[in-house]
């Protein structure tokens, strides 16, 4: 992408959906997206595998969810369109993006033109949710009498602690009927110096979207109301991984997330 930005967007801060885009391998990001993710490159080697572990955790979720029966999807915070989304995984499911960010909902729309029938993007603010839920495009593909899956995936670790990110899921998690699943990631800060998550913070801080590296339990308090399927809250990389051998450096990168699905079970 060139430096001339889209109407709203300031090319010259950093975005988070953009940062994301550009450290799995996207063109989708300005200059100041690439120059942060490379200062978090250079903090630590495992870094530059970060949100490739978490991409490959939603898919395995999402598939897990697909062979559970789901067949209805809605992610919140999807960010940039890349390899692996959703609608891909979950190929005869319908899906509901959201993403407030006007460079996502420009190339989101125009890669899901040709799947309109079962796939749309709202351009929303996912600490809203009444008005997300009441969305025309939700309300035309999502059936909350059926079983959803909602997926708050490396997104809630970008609401502050004072908006509130588990009141935030216990909304989206309210019309949800029995058999519904939560799927999560979040970076975390446990296991690691506290002295590399302040300057990792530090980064985020100039950014669009100031981020907060949190404990296990406060990301586990997240799934109340859903029954945690097996192996529970753990690392992304080690959950229900593909792979039986691990890969050295997905596996320092996947410390930095934790990750979980969820199921909603009948009177929760």
């Amino acid at each position: 992408m060139d430096e001339e930005a889209p109407s709203g967007v300031n090319p010259r801060i950093p975005n988070m959906a953009r940062m994301y885009d550009y450290a799995l391998g996207g063109k989708d990001n300005f200059a100041a997206d690439r120059e942060a993710v490379q200062k978090l490159f250079a903090m630590s080697p495992e870094n530059r595998y970060v949100p490739l572990a978490n991409r490959r955790f939603l898919r395995r979720a999402v598939r897990y969810a697909v062979e559970q029966g789901i067949e209805q999807f809605l992610d919140l915070g999807a960010g940039l369109p890349s390899q692996g989304n959703v609608h891909e995984v979950a190929s005869r499911a319908r899906v509901v993006y959201v993403d407030h960010d006007p460079v996502v909902a420009v190339h989101a729309r125009a890669l899901l033109a040709t799947d309109e029938s079962r796939v749309s993007l709202v351009q929303g603010d996912l600490r809203e949710p009444e008005t997300i839920l009441k969305h025309p495009e939700v309300v035309r593909l999502i059936d909350f009498s059926r079983p959803v899956a909602v997926l708050f995936v490396s997104v809630l670790h970008g609401v502050a602690d004072a908006e509130d990110p588990a009141g935030l899921v216990r909304a989206y998690a309210r019309p949800l009927a029995p058999g519904s699943h939560l799927i999560l990631s979040h970076l975390t800060r446990e296991g690691h110096p506290a002295e590399l998550v302040r300057r990792k913070e530090e980064v985020f801080a100039r950014s669009n979207t100031v981020f907060s590296y949190r404990g296990r339990a406060e990301i586990l308090s997240y799934f109340e109301g859903f029954e945690l399927v097996e192996p529970g809250l753990t690392a992304v990389t080690a959950w229900r991984p593909d792979d039986p051998v691990p890969d050295a450096d997905l596996e320092a990168a996947g410390s930095w997330w934790l990750g979980g699905v969820g199921r909603r079970a009948e009177g929760q």
